[in-house]
């Protein structure tokens, strides 16, 4: 190499050697792949945690959305039921034409011990219902809570505390027996030969709070005889006809007599309660449209037969007459308040 070409040369070697740095400096700076990142502030942390929370919370607010949607479209759908309403009464004006009734109404508690903890949960739901719907009717019972106490209190301690504080409901640890007067006592069970044609707003008719899924068949109609006090059975059979297992829930039977109270019709207050899936029809066409009146028309002028054999496997199921959706859920339980068909 000549001496003219020895320092270019060398002025391209030390270019590159530079270039060579600058570039080795530059990868050292990122970050590579498997080395830790350098430490980030507590406020960069935090926009990441939210972040992330947000991602994983995505679902959730659209549940929400949802239902805040669904809420909406129900009051919106209240509000022009009332105003389509012809006389214009608004909710609190109805409520001042609550007309108190003075027949009482009793779940009876004291098949605790028949019950394991998953039926004691679906029997207190069950009086949930027929508070809330006592709360809102137009002619709300005397509602009592009879035998109250071990499994049914306990529950109702640990998942609905706020029962201590609910209003227009006698809840007694003693039996129905020791605070009302026998005569005045009437047992609704569907395994009772005698078939209740009205009801007598003096009395009080007592509901029997078992759900049993059928393994205690009779004992509500047993008990009944056994403390000699008077029992019936509801004229489900003379009015309607199901496609289905003629059993009802604890709730049915109070929503019924509530219905029964303010149509004074069976068949309405019937039709009005029964789930939709039940398949419920008129018994008899003559009668599809006729108002029960026990001193106008006679059950034989509708070809009913209260003798029904059926009668004898009716019993109390756990399932909401006005939620489909609880209906799917519970279609298959039952309890041991009988009742008619």
């Amino acid at each position: 190499m000549s001496s003219e070409m020895l320092p270019a040369f060398i002025e391209t070697s030390n270019v590159d050697k530079k270039q060579g740095i600058n570039e080795h400096q530059e990868e050292s700076q990122k970050p590579r792949l498997g080395e830790g990142c350098e430490p980030i502030s507590k406020r960069q942390m935090k926009k990441l945690i939210k972040q992330k929370q947000w991602e994983e919370q995505r679902e959730l607010r659209k549940q929400k959305r949802k239902e805040k949607q669904k809420r909406k479209r129900k009051k919106l759908e209240r509000q022009c039921q009332m105003e389509s309403n012809s006389d214009g009464n608004d909710r609190k004006r109805v409520r001042r034409d609550v007309v108190h009734s003075t027949l009482r109404l009793i779940i009876d508690c004291s098949f605790d011990d028949l019950m394991v903890l998953k039926d004691i949960k679906k029997l207190h739901k069950q009086i949930q219902r027929c508070y809330a719907e006592n709360r809102r009717a137009l002619h709300p019972v005397q509602f009592y809570l009879t035998s109250h106490g071990g499994q049914l209190k306990k529950n109702m301690d640990e998942n609905d505390k706020g029962w201590v504080n609910w209003k227009d409901i006698h809840i007694k640890p003693e039996h129905y027996s020791e605070l009302i007067k026998k005569e005045d006592l009437i047992y609704l069970t569907s395994d009772s030969p005698n078939i209740l044609k009205e009801l007598d707003e003096s009395k009080a008719y007592v509901i029997g709070g078992l759900v049993d899924h059928n393994h205690h068949k009779g004992l509500t109609y047993k008990q009944a005889s056994d403390y000699g006090i008077n029992h019936a059975q509801l004229p489900l059979g003379n009015f309607v006809k199901m496609n289905s297992r003629k059993v009802l829930a604890v709730n049915h039977v109070f929503e019924i007599i509530l219905e029964y109270l303010e149509t004074r019709d069976w068949q309405e207050a019937f039709f009005t309660i029964l789930p939709q899936r039940k398949g419920a029809v008129p018994t008899d066409k003559t009668c599809e449209s006729a108002s029960y009146d026990p001193q106008s028309v006679r059950m034989e002028e509708c070809g009913l037969d209260s003798d029904s054999s059926e009668e004898e496997d009716s019993r109390n199921e756990l399932d909401s007459p006005r939620e489909e959706k609880q209906d799917k859920e519970n279609h298959t339980e039952s309890t041991g308040n009988s009742l008619p068909h």
